[in-house]
């Protein structure tokens, strides 16, 4: 089972760690520990690079297999033997993008659940864009620029954020802990990482977060359109 060391600190870019295992047809490897986010909730992969005796082997991506994290390397470079030791480094300028983003809209639902009472049904995201679908019977002009003022408000109030790894059923204590329409956590997971927007949002989340929400910068709603009856998407954009 592999350490997962950006579950507590989204900041980390470097780390050592040992090669447990070869992955042939993926042409990947397993570490004991690792800084690189496998994707997942909507937010993307990390990718970056490892080093061994002073080569540097491109990390494609990260991607969850089980309780593992397989890192994929470029088909061009050879694995590295088990039990050898690595230096690892995420790629920076993607992650505290990706960071930034996964926090805005845990911004935009927290602002919508506390104003609205709407639930999510759906989500995804990119670098500094991303979706999200909320249950809202109607959406008009007015309604987003004001959500879009909420939001920013929130960002301005540069309100911190903590991280948290919980007992299962010392989580599910929190009031409107999972704010998906659908319970997407697995009942075997006994250990939930909760992440809080102090005084705005309280979520199960597995992703990575900046420290404040004024490293967001401002977010611009982009778009809107309606997805069904009572579905509406709501589409933002980050400033660079």
């Amino acid at each position: 089972m592999t350490h997962l060391l950006y579950q507590t600190n989204s900041y980390l870019v470097t780390f050592t760690a040992t090669v447990t295992s070869l992955f042939e047809t993926e042409h990947a490897i397993l570490l004991d520990q690792t800084a690189f986010y496998p994707g997942g909730g909507g937010q993307p992969a990390d990718n970056g690079i490892i080093t061994l005796d002073d080569v540097h082997y491109p990390i494609i991506r990260a991607r969850k297999s089980g309780q593992d994290i397989l890192h994929i390397i470029q088909s061009d470079f050879p694995l590295p033997m088990v039990g050898t030791t690595i230096q690892g480094q995420v790629n920076w300028d993607r992650r505290y993008k990706t960071m930034r983003t996964h926090t805005a809209m845990h911004i935009l639902c927290g602002v919508i659940f506390r104003d609205y009472g709407a639930s999510v049904t759906g989500g995804d995201m990119e670098l500094l864009n991303g979706r999200m679908d909320f249950e809202f019977e109607t959406m008009q002009k007015d309604l987003v620029r004001e959500i879009e003022t909420a939001i920013n408000r929130e960002v301005e109030n540069a309100r911190s954020i903590k991280i948290a790894i919980l007992p299962r059923d010392i989580a599910f204590q929190i009031p409107d802990l999972i704010r998906t329409k659908i319970n997407l956590l697995p009942e075997g997971i006994q250990q939930v990482r909760v992440v809080e927007i102090v005084g705005l949002d309280i979520q199960a989340d597995g992703g990575t977060h900046v420290k404040n929400t004024a490293e967001v910068g401002s977010i611009r709603i982009s778009d809107y359109k309606s997805k069904g009856k009572i579905n509406k998407r709501i589409y933002i954009e980050l400033a660079k």
